[in-house]
């Protein structure tokens, strides 16, 4: 059906209009998480400002989960429980994380989701 003057179509061009798209999202993706990113903190800093705290990075600053207990703090006018003041190893930061998520979850009753370990489904 097609002669030899007929356009050769090749599947690269496909693939290279599917991966342009993919890139687009990707980029646009990555650009709205930037924004969110940008406004928590912001957020997060205004009301640690009344500790003297500041986050400049969430990724790393919240790590030890000291600010997260403060801002935890601030947010609930409550005090946490018992946690590590200067958490040094991996463990004690994490077990400082684990307080605050557990205060949430337990005392101000907010659940806390996509967050942990998956557990397994149910039977119902």
């Amino acid at each position: 059906m097609y002669g030899s003057g007929a356009p050769e179509y090749s599947q690269a061009g496909v693939e290279e209009d599917e991966m342009s798209a993919t890139e687009r999202e990707l980029a646009e993706d990555a650009q709205w998480k930037r924004i969110q990113q940008n406004t928590f903190t912001r957020w997060a800093n205004e009301h640690l400002k009344s500790v003297s705290k500041h986050i400049g990075n969430l990724e790393t600053d919240l790590s030890d989960g000291l600010r997260l207990i403060a801002l935890i703090e601030v947010l609930s006018g409550k005090r946490l429980p018992k946690h590590n003041k200067r958490p040094n190893f991996r463990s004690q930061k994490l077990e400082n994380v684990s307080v605050a998520l557990q205060f949430l979850e337990r005392t101000e009753n907010i659940r806390i989701v996509n967050i942990g370990k998956k557990k397994e489904k149910e039977n119902v």
